[in-house]
């Protein structure tokens, strides 16, 4: 079973429905009891990080999370929640993030040329970088997947498994054990986030 964590920020449903559609038994829970019983934890979201970083706080969800990690269960961070990840942002100030991946989160506008959109909201392909991750085992080197965000993963190389170019070189997905990351949306990016999803439920 897959928990889905719900602290309030995002719409659910459609994470919940790719992973029912790839036959997996999914639940959006903020329950402890229920996702300590899960096999893999999601941690999904958008909107600010600040505001996410203080409800998984004041939920006590920070502390549930960081313990199922510790205990070898598969996490999956997608969009805000990827970002969550990592030790700190700099959006509207410094927040303090979960510190499961080391480096930051950073604006995009202080590396993509001066004339690129912001957001980043396109379609957009990835590129592996290192060992290809596990949970991308079943799409290639190229495919497009969805994207929408003013911020990125920064000084995370040693975690990077794959970038996007949007006129730099921006942090697609990362990992770190049984931690996994992607700045895209995989239930938003069609047959490809299908077979992510997949992947990540395999594991």
């Amino acid at each position: 079973m897959i928990a889905i964590i719900d602290y309030g920020v995002g719409n659910l449903f459609s994470l919940k429905s790719s992973l029912e559609y790839i036959g997996a038994d999914a639940i959006v829970t903020s329950s402890k009891d229920i996702i300590h019983s899960a096999d893999k934890v999601i941690l999904p979201g958008v909107g600010a990080f600040g505001d996410a970083a203080k409800k998984l706080e004041n939920t006590g969800l920070k502390d549930i999370i960081l313990d199922e990690v510790q205990s070898g269960k598969p996490l999956l961070g997608i969009c805000l929640g990827m970002q969550l990840l990592f030790e700190k942002s700099y959006e509207y100030g410094e927040h303090i993030g979960l510190g499961l991946i080391k480096g930051e989160v950073m604006p995009i506008k202080n590396v993509i040329p001066k004339d690129y959109k912001i957001p980043h909201i396109c379609w957009n392909s990835l590129h592996f970088k290192g060992r290809k991750s596990r949970i991308f085992k079943y799409i290639n080197e190229g495919d497009f997947v969805y994207f929408v965000h003013s911020y990125y993963g920064a000084n995370c190389e040693k975690y990077v498994t794959s970038v996007t170019d949007y006129g730099a070189e921006i942090t697609a997905s990362v990992e770190n054990g049984n931690v996994f990351g992607c700045q895209f949306h995989p239930e938003k990016s069609g047959d490809v986030g299908l077979k992510i999803l997949k992947a990540f439920c395999e594991l």
